[in-house]
């Protein structure tokens, strides 16, 4: 069981620990305390339904027991050490100055003691502070993740308030209209549930509830339009009004706070050239040092094989604090739709579809099941290309058992070295098998795929803001929204136009215009896109004539090609700093290895022979000086690393997805192998 699951959703075992260590809160915190009532405030925000007084018992409890645990640890350490002889008694000294030897003889004996009981000390506050530390910041962590969510969210938000609000539908009306939008708009749409149910099933005024609630939400921006929203409220001021004004200054604020998050990245590219050429100058001080015998063999392997992935991970772990991801998942659930699309929208490899509503009714119906899951079989069997293009990381499930055979092949022949002098022996051509013929076979695939996806779905979405346009000024002439639709498709070009084309076939044999909506939308699963159906499909319930509507969805379409426009622009310059660190790095490895290494330890070797008559010196080969075929391995394992882990941070730069580095991650293992060919 999770620490997550265990103690910040109330589980049985935690509240028995919250009941047994609810006097050791009430001696050590003051109920009505500062710490009390902001932990309670988080979990309010992070919509955690614990008592405060019990989570936080229950994270003395926690604490209390890791803490346990690790100060037994540190006295059972603490003991052994000496006991063992690692450490002697004599030398740990604080330099106390002793009168007599009986007393210098005295302090002397309590020197164990004192360790162990310090060791004890330390590492049990450590366990505490860990076990009580990690459970008080899950609300804070959680509350953290909702008011960031809800900051990204909030422009589309007030737009689809806005939309719902041209076409017709009351104060009310608006408020359960974004409670049920939890699909699109996550995390606000919660925040409008709490204000549905406090009216529905609690009996509170919605007025009142909208003024709780803008005390409750974890996000300023929110709070500050819940606030704004409850005096339009009061005063009977114009709603409409109000939510077009809103929608333009979140639009703008969407857009300034994104341009931040880039000049942030800016910053962060620029210490990654610094941390990311942190290794090779420790590579090279070890390599000297080593040449000169002053060197332990152990710290350049930890170097390569510890500082590098952890310097990568730990920088990939920094950007994801800053990065913002798209919020949702893009895809759009049919509530209230037709039984079909509630059907075809769980269609997948174990779900097939429609027939799925009608299986045990009469045996013909069982029958095709039967012959669906056949029929679809040989349809991916027939096209695999275009399964795997909507289904990428399926491809790991073929390139992964075949990268393993070939592996396995390749050891069973003894054509790969398995023992660590078969890998000095052969630097290049035992990390090729090992490492690269794996990576390519699946990678390779998987970048192609993953590309492919992203194309076919920025094929939507390139040309979705002036769809839209297009959509509001043909509405704008007196035509439905399904005319509309018709016109775009017939005077346009390109993939959309050809979906819109399906759409108004599928109106026109007999499905609603919504369930089309849905269906054209879950078919490519944009977060993006999604936000746009659902406003527009929402707002045509509602009436035909929606130009406004249209209009503030090409707006809030147009806002988020300028922060494309902007990210590409400006995330290219960072992709750019990471792949030039790393081209020079792998030029100085190369530089090292080529005019370095055998010219020092050919020297180191002379010097040697001559002083100790060929004896054997210190160094990296163990027989005089510097082994030229280990740093070689070492330095081409380390280019390697830093290849992989530049590609894959530079795919997260670029879009938020670490699987969109995988193209870049291939193409740097493909220069690194390259030049290793030739000077390794």
């Amino acid at each position: 069981m999770s620490l997550d699951a265990s103690v910040g959703d109330g589980s049985v075992d935690g509240d028995v620990l919250a009941e047994l260590f609810y006097p050791v809160f009430e001696l050590l915190f003051d109920a009505d305390g500062d710490f009390v009532g902001d932990v309670e405030r988080k979990l309010a925000e992070a919509r955690m339904p614990d008592q405060v007084e019990m989570y936080v018992s229950r994270a003395l409890g926690v604490g209390l027991l890791v803490g346990g645990a690790l100060w037994a640890l540190g006295t059972l350490t603490g003991y052994g050490v000496f006991s063992l002889g690692l450490i002697e008694p004599d030398a740990l000294s604080l330099g106390v100055p002793a009168p007599t030897p009986a007393i210098q003889e005295f302090l002397r004996s309590l020197v164990v003691p004192t360790a162990v009981l310090v060791s004890g000390l330390v590492f049990g506050s450590i366990g505490f502070a860990i076990g009580f530390g990690g459970v008080v910041a899950v609300p804070y962590s959680r509350a953290s993740a909702r008011e960031r969510e809800i900051n990204l969210l909030l422009a589309d938000s007030v737009s689809f308030m806005y939309a719902l609000s041209v076409g017709g539908l009351n104060q009310l009306e608006i408020l359960r209209a974004m409670a049920t939008a939890e699909d699109t708009y996550g995390e606000v749409s919660q925040e409008f549930q709490s204000i549905v149910n406090e009216t529905e099933y609690f009996g509170t005024d919605y007025r009142n509830a909208i003024r709780q609630q803008s005390l409750e939400t974890p996000s300023d921006e929110l709070s500050q339009f819940l606030a704004d929203m409850l005096s339009i409220v009061n005063s009977g001021g114009d709603m409409e009004s109000f939510l077009k004004d809103k929608k333009e200054k979140h639009l703008r604020t969407s857009k300034q706070e994104r341009e931040m998050t880039l000049e942030t990245l800016e910053l962060f590219g620029e210490m990654y050239m610094t941390l990311s050429l942190f290794p090779l100058l420790l590579i090279i001080i070890l390599v000297i040092m080593g040449m000169m015998g002053e060197s332990d063999e152990r710290l350049l392997y930890a170097t390569v094989y510890a500082l590098i992935p952890l310097t990568g991970a730990g920088f990939l772990v920094l950007v994801s604090t800053v990065k913002q991801d798209e919020p949702g998942d893009g895809y759009l659930h049919p509530d209230g739709g037709s039984e079909r699309l509630q059907q075809t929208s769980r269609e997948g490899l174990l779900h097939f579809g429609l027939i799925e509503a009608f299986v045990g009714r009469f045996g013909v119906f069982d029958r095709i099941r039967d012959r669906e899951g056949t029929y679809k079989t040989k349809q991916i069997v027939s096209a695999p290309h275009l399964f795997l293009r909507d289904n990428p990381l399926y491809t790991l499930a073929l390139t992964v058992p075949a990268a393993l055979v070939i592996v396995a092949v390749t050891v069973a022949s003894g054509n790969a070295p398995t023992t660590f002098d078969g890998w000095v022996d052969r630097p290049v051509w035992s990390t090729f098998v090992w490492v690269y013929v794996p990576a390519y076979l699946v990678l390779a695939p998987l970048a192609v795929f993953h590309e492919w996806s992203q194309r076919s779905k920025r094929a939507i979405t390139g040309k979705l803001s002036e769809s839209l346009r297009k959509l509001s000024s043909a509405n704008d002439t007196g035509q439905t929204l399904l005319e509309s639709v018709e016109t775009v498709s017939e005077t346009s070009t390109g993939k959309l136009a050809e979906e819109f084309e399906v759409v108004h076939a599928k109106v026109n044999y007999g499905m609603s215009l919504r369930d089309a909506l849905v269906e054209f939308n879950n078919k490519y699963a944009v977060p993006r896109l999604a936000r746009t159906v659902k406003l527009i499909s929402e707002a045509q319930e509602a009436s035909s004539q929606i130009t406004d509507v249209l209009t503030t969805a090409a707006q809030a379409s147009e806002n988020q090609d300028d922060i494309e426009r902007e990210r590409i622009s400006r995330t290219r310059m960072q992709v750019a700093i990471i792949v030039m660190t790393y081209v020079t790095l792998l030029g100085v490895m190369a530089i090292l290895q080529t005019q370095f290494i055998d010219v020092m330890g050919g020297l180191s070797s002379q010097a040697d022979s001559g002083a100790a008559g060929g004896a054997g010196g210190a160094g990296f080969g163990g027989g005089g000086g510097v082994d030229p075929d280990v740093l070689s391995l070492l330095f081409f394992h380390a280019v390697t690393l830093q290849a992989i882990l530049s590609g894959f941070i530079s795919g997260y730069i670029r879009n938020a997805d670490i699987v969109s580095g995988v193209k870049f991650a291939v193409v740097l293992m493909t220069l690194a192998l390259g030049v290793w060919i030739y000077v390794g």
